[in-house]
């Protein structure tokens, strides 16, 4: 049975559930919760520099192949086409298509150090997303997005129009991911998508996702304490993960809000429009 949402994104597993879990996290991804929002980070340290590396090593060699190509090309005797030039125009075009996938790839490891927290304020049902623009699901980019590496996507979304997903990531490892997806609202109609969770295994799927949604629906069932920092560390928190992160000040201070009406007066005090 195909994803409710559409259009539906390329790897669709299964569509998930919003409601109250009782699931025990057994995550590190949470670094800190409130009784207002809760932050996860989007990237671990460690993966991030294990695949800033590997596409490194990928963008060379498939710089190498290319350049390799285009010699063979040069060489190519033009009067007639031979099996192995069919392969050298495969090579070519193959490259191509993985550089535009590795490129991004490493940016995106390379430039969010910090994780890439996902905030979540269960008051005002809102949500925050601050990250690398290599985030999104984008197949083409233009070339000049090579060059902005640090380029970001700092948006609000409500939280009733965002719902999940799970999809393949084509790991040998059989992982899975979670991904928001943004729809107009009181529609199926995706508008935007936004990584929640981003490899996990079959077994732990749920995880994530339903301590959110026990945060979002029913506070009481999330253990708050289990971040890396503990609620009362608020402010190391966000001057280790949040400062220098280029979040707006607004949003920052919207993070806490208790109401709606909180909220509309924090961005009327910033001349943010509703």
């Amino acid at each position: 049975m195909p994803s409710k949402y559409r259009p539906q994104i390329f790897g669709w597993f299964g569509d998930l559930d919003k409601g109250p879990y009782s699931l025990p996290l057994h995550d590190d991804r949470l670094i800190y919760a409130n009784n207002n929002y809760c932050a996860f980070i989007r990237k671990e340290r460690n993966d991030q520099i294990f695949y800033t590396c590997i596409n490194f090593i990928l963008i060379i060699l498939l710089n190498g192949m290319i350049i390799g190509c285009l010699w063979l090309a040069v060489l190519h005797d033009n009067s007639k086409i031979e099996f192995v030039d069919l392969v050298v125009i495969a090579c070519f075009i193959t490259s191509c298509f993985a550089l535009n996938y590795a490129i991004p790839e490493f940016y995106q490891n390379a430039f969010s150090r910090r994780g890439s927290p996902i905030i979540f304020n269960r008051k005002t049902g809102k949500v925050y997303v601050n990250e690398s623009y290599f985030f999104n699901f984008k197949i083409l980019r233009h070339p000049k997005v090579f060059l902005q590496p640090k380029k970001r996507r700092i948006q609000e979304y409500d939280w009733n129009d965002m719902h999940g997903v799970i999809i393949h990531n084509f790991s040998r490892n059989a992982l899975t991911s979670t991904v928001l997806m943004v729809c107009q609202p009181g529609t199926n109609q995706a508008i935007d998508h936004v990584m929640l969770d981003p490899a996990r295994p079959a077994t732990g799927r749920m995880f994530v996702w339903g301590w959110i949604n026990s945060f979002m629906v029913n506070y009481e069932s999330a253990d708050i304490d289990d971040g890396e920092y503990k609620t009362d560390e608020e402010a190391k928190f966000k001057e280790d993960m949040i400062e220098g992160e280029g979040w707006p000040e607004w949003m920052v201070e919207a993070f806490n809000a208790t109401s709606l009406e909180e909220l509309a007066t924090i961005k009327h005090k910033y001349n943010i429009k509703q």
